[in-house]
Parts: structure tokens; sequence; C-alpha cells
């Protein structure tokens, strides 16, 4: 099961939160021990009674001590190992988001864009690169933007892919497609089957959606933001397989 980058974050910084309290709950235990200790060391005039039971509370807290340090430098290593591999998959996604601009250098800026977020990889295809209107067939020059696409993917593995159909908000009704809803499905799972018969890629790796007009990244109001609604989005993200195994080990 994976993980999305905001979800590893917040369990990042709640182990730092939880460690930061550690250490403040060890101080309290250090402080009590050292009150304990002086009191040991003053019972000259103590009973016999009372020195067997400040003894073993010393005992005690001594234990718990021990304990509390334990955990702590368990948590601080935990967290050193998980920042270090959310540190290499920044640097991979860095990578992949270059190495995919550099494919993708011959298709304008009104056709696609590359970008990172989250730790992932977007790239969001225009309908003026992909379909025709009201169609989920994919276009020539399109699909010359996904070979390129594929060629990349193809040579990393390591790399799961979600296709994201997206409309805008201007209702539609075909003999095909019912509404935006069904026809963003439509064209991700169109490109999801090209990916498989034209160019091999394993379906394990692949994601189709469609979210019709409910995720718009422009106003629906006018025109050019209804061009920038009617988009695929192809979702890169490195797995995070080393990630996880790491965190069951605790």
């Amino acid at each position: 099961m994976l993980k999305d980058r905001n979800s590893l974050y917040t369990e990042a910084q709640q182990l730092k939160k939880d460690t930061t309290d550690l250490g403040i709950e060890m101080r309290k235990i250090r402080k009590e021990y050292s009150d304990l200790k002086g009191e040991y060391n003053d019972l000259s005039n103590k009973s016999d009674s009372q020195m067997a039971q400040l003894n073993k509370d010393l005992k005690a807290k001594s234990n718990e001590l021990e304990l509390k340090e334990n955990m702590l430098q368990e948590r601080e290593q935990r967290l050193k190992e998980m920042e270090a591999i959310v540190s290499r998959q920044d640097s991979i996604t860095k990578t992949l988001n270059k190495i995919v601009k550099d494919a993708l250098l011959g298709f304008k800026a009104d056709e696609l864009s590359v970008e990172m977020k989250n730790g992932k990889v977007y790239v969001s295809m225009t309908d003026k690169l992909l379909f025709k209107s009201g169609s989920a067939a994919v276009e020539d020059k399109g699909k010359q933007a996904i070979k390129k696409l594929t060629e990349v993917l193809n040579k990393n593995n390591d790399i799961d892919i979600a296709i994201e159909g997206h409309t805008d908000n201007v209702p539609i009704k075909t003999n095909i497609y019912k509404d935006n809803w069904d026809l963003s499905v439509a064209r991700a799972t169109s490109i999801v089957r090209m990916l498989i018969e034209e160019y091999s890629v394993n379906p394990l790796r692949l994601t189709a959606s469609g979210k019709g007009e409910y995720f718009p990244v422009a106003t629906n109001d006018d025109l050019e933001g209804r061009v920038k609604n009617r988009r695929t989005e192809i979702i890169l993200s490195p797995k995070l397989d080393e990630l996880f195994k790491m965190l069951q080990r605790y």
C-alpha cells in the first residue's frame, strides 16, 4: 500500500513531535531520579524501612529512565531513516521531472505542461493535443506525445502511472457518452489501453479514473479557463516500497 506525499510528511512531523515529547519526558524523569538520589544520599538519619523504600523507588526510576532512553534512540533512528528515504524520493522525483520535460520538449506550452507536486510528476495534456471535441479517440499528435512519454516510462519500471481525465462544466450528451464524467473516464481508459496494447506497459503500474468537471484548475466562467480545465493528467509516482518496508520494522 502506497501513501501520498502529504501523508508521509504528516507521519514524519508526528514522529518528530513524539520524539520531542519523549525528550521532555526524559528530562523530567532525570530530574526525579536526581532528586531521589539526593534524598538517598541524605538518609543517614532515616530508618531502615525508609531507606529500603527509597532505594526501591530509585531503582524503579532508573529502570524507567533506561527504558525511555532506549525508546528515544529508536525513534531518533527511525526518524533519521525516514527523512533519508524521503530525501531520496525528492531526488528521484526531480530527476524524473527533468527527464520527462526533456522528452517532451518538442510540444508547445498550450499543448502540455510538466510539473512536480507532492512528490509526483504531473504531465498535463490539453484536449487540443489529445482529442477532438466529445471524443475519446487519441489524435495523431497526442499519440506522438504519449509515445515520447512511454519511452521514459518503459526505462523506469519503478514508477506508478495514474491517468486522470478532466473536463469543463459545459454539459455534454451524445449517443456514446451520457455526460462529462462518462467522457472523462473514457478518455483516461483510452490512454491506458494505448499504453498496454501499443507500448507493453505493465497493467499493474496503471490506474485510470475520470474526474469529470469536479477538479478544475481554472474558472469555467470564460473560454480560456474552460480550455485549461479540459485536460488529461498523467501522474507519475516513484514507488515508496523501501520506505514502507522500513516502517514495518518498527
